[in-house]
């Protein structure tokens, strides 16, 4: 797989595990995306969302199992808040949780996806072409 640079998207990476969201962003800088940024809470994320000076994402990248706010929460806030900018901005779950209840409820919450971990740099990139609706490399 080739790196591609200058690929214009922004990702938004929301994980507790500091070494998940390390593992993330190297998958997204295999694949061509540099524009990352990483927030440790769905509380920080919402947070960042709110902030009209922050870069709006174009994908947010969730984790499910989260202290205090969970991706499913994390999903419905996001869905229901008049404040943000784009409320319908794709997001991908990826948990290692197999649980195809949890996967349905993140899905009718607003999760475009649920992805299972351990996933692939070049799965995760087609997954985010399809949820941006084009091939960036």
């Amino acid at each position: 797989m080739s790196t591609q640079s200058g690929c214009p998207l922004h990702v938004l990476i929301i994980d507790d595990q500091k070494t998940m969201r390390s593992i993330i962003k190297g998958m997204l800088r295999t694949i061509g995306i540099t524009s990352i940024t990483a927030k440790t809470s769905g509380e920080d994320a919402l947070e960042y969302l709110i902030d009209r000076n922050s870069r709006f994402p174009d994908v947010i990248i969730s984790d499910l199992h989260m202290e205090n706010m969970d991706g499913i929460e994390f999903c419905n806030t996001v869905r229901r808040n008049k404040e943000l900018k784009n409320k319908g901005v794709p997001i991908l779950i990826l948990t290692g949780d197999t649980e195809p209840l949890l996967h349905e409820v993140s899905k009718q919450v607003g999760a475009l996806t649920v992805l299972t971990k351990p996933i692939t740099a070049e799965a995760l990139k087609v997954q985010i072409e399809e949820a941006v609706g084009y091939s960036f490399a």
